[in-house]
């Protein structure tokens, strides 16, 4: 957490007030960081939602047969848990549950993984920082994860997207490992159009 303790409650105050106009009450978010916000800070504020972090409603649909994963992608997975996502908020099953819904997908943990998760290095508003000792963080946790000799890495999180995308291409391992969203490689072996959620207003 970094930045103007004033500003932050500023904004989710307007951003509260915004919601509470279009009667809001459930939000799906995709990143782990505004959903432990709007979860467990927005009350404070008054602002009280009903709040799902996307792998949970993929999870959902999956298992209500509302997306059927078919196309089979072959091969081991990992999975990187989110810091807001794992330690915060304990949500640790969903994601895993998507990859072992992927038709031929064998799914390795990564050596430090759930509650001893390993940060990608984004938290903290460390993605915008130099380290000037050691190893950058995102470049150990990309070492960590060539180490399971799994071709693909997932993530449910923007930030660990992004700093595992640098990790990769600073270790020159692309041919190595693909990192990707969870989302994305659901997608993948859905056959045929994924369906759109319809939204209602009043």
């Amino acid at each position: 957490r970094i930045g103007n303790e004033y500003l932050y409650q500023t904004q989710a105050q307007e951003n509260i007030a915004a919601m509470t106009d279009a009667k809001v009450k459930k939000v799906i978010a995709s990143c782990p960081h505004c959903f432990n916000t709007i979860k467990n800070e927005f009350p404070q504020f008054g602002g009280t939602y009903e709040v799902i972090h996307h792998t949970q409603l993929l999870a959902t649909l999956v298992k209500e047969g509302r997306l059927k994963p078919s196309k089979a992608i072959d091969g081991k997975f990992t999975y990187h848990d989110s810091c807001y996502l794992g330690r915060w908020n304990d949500i640790y099953d969903p994601p895993r549950e998507l990859i072992e819904a992927i038709p031929g997908a064998k799914l390795v943990e990564i050596e430090r993984h759930r509650k001893r998760g390993f940060c990608c290095g984004a938290g903290g508003g460390r993605m915008w920082m130099e380290e000037k000792i050691g190893k950058r963080i995102n470049h150990e946790r990309v070492e960590q994860t060539l180490r399971t000799e799994a071709p693909r890495v997932a993530t449910a999180c923007p930030f660990c997207l992004t700093m595992f995308r640098d990790g990769i291409a600073a270790k020159d391992a692309e041919t190595r490992l693909q990192v990707k969203d969870l989302a994305q490689y659901l997608a993948e072996s859905i056959d045929g159009e994924v369906p759109r959620l319809t939204t209602t207003s009043g």
